[in-house]
């Protein structure tokens, strides 16, 4: 079965920085349904569109086509009372807004602490990043009907809300 819209497709991976560096080493297949979802970078999925098992793929993504470029507006200095004793460099922690349920938080990175200022950092830690993702086609299968109303995979490997 080729890769197309509504199929699912199963990858084994791993991303590099541009220096060859591991960025990912894809302990875990990314499993996810192919057709604009939103369940893997646009660019990957173009790539993916009609190849079949066993296909093997390096595609170069721009930080434009993986996490944006970085955003120094995005990094904030706040006082350090407004944060528990016990933060380090390196906790994440989401930020939204309290009387809009609806949005989703940003995640916040904190980056730096001195005695009364905390440094967070609102991008995504790879922003700003050329990566290199590269993967080997393991499975396509076709989706069901609810992955489809859905929009993302169901079972073992997949998402599960109900």
């Amino acid at each position: 079965m080729l890769i197309a819209r509504n199929t699912v497709v199963t990858l084994n991976y791993k991303v590099t920085d541009s220096d060859g560096k591991a960025v990912d080493d894809g302990q875990a297949p990314i499993v996810y349904l192919h057709g604009g979802y939103g369940g893997i970078f646009d660019r990957i999925e173009e790539q993916l569109q009609g190849q079949d098992i066993g296909t093997k793929l390096e595609v170069k993504l721009q930080p434009e086509d993986a996490f944006g470029e970085y955003d120094a507006d995005l990094v904030n200095i706040e006082e350090r009372n407004l944060f528990p004793e016990n933060i380090e460099v390196g906790m994440q922690f989401e930020r939204g807004e309290e009387d809009d349920e609806e949005e989703e938080g940003a995640l916040y990175t904190i980056t730096d602490i001195t005695d009364d200022k905390v440094v967070v950092d609102g991008n995504h830690p790879l922003a700003g990043m050329a990566l290199i993702f590269s993967c080997t086609v393991t499975d396509v299968r076709e989706a069901s009907k609810e992955e489809i109303t859905h929009g993302h995979v169901h079972g073992p490997a997949g998402h599960h809300h109900h």
